[in-house]
């Protein structure tokens, strides 16, 4: 399975930016697909899901309602909407894939099968 991260950069304050990760090698429909990120003396932490179907969607308090998370089964691909940036977003974003049977969904790093390599993204103030 290969993840491949891409469209991190660097954005001035109330600037957007759309990650993209493309999924190979397994059924991208049996995974929900998540985002964490990680900033620079910081662990890992979740920042939204998706499940298999696309039906739900899960964000971390931080990026509610300025990120949103969708995905396109028939590209294999998810994507992260982030809106309204903040210095506090910089981080290097990961994809990762998750696969279930059903659709409860996980925020917890470990939980997760395949990762992605890692996107940073910089937000200037």
């Amino acid at each position: 399975v290969q993840l491949q991260a891409s469209g991190g950069g660097l954005v001035q304050t109330g600037g957007s930016l759309r990650l993209s990760c493309a999924f190979s090698g397994l059924p991208f429909r049996r995974y929900h697909m998540g985002w964490f990120r990680q900033a620079p003396g910081k662990e890992r932490e979740f920042t939204a899901v998706i499940t298999w179907s696309g039906g739900s969607t899960y964000y971390a308090d931080s990026v509610k309602g300025r990120f949103t998370i969708s995905r396109d089964n028939a590209k294999n691909t998810v994507y992260l909407q982030m809106n309204s940036l903040k210095p506090e977003d910089t981080a290097v974003y990961y994809c990762a894939a998750d696969f279930r049977y059903d659709n409860a969904w996980s925020t917890v790093p470990h939980e997760y099968d395949y990762w992605g390599q890692g996107t940073q993204v910089t937000v200037s103030s």
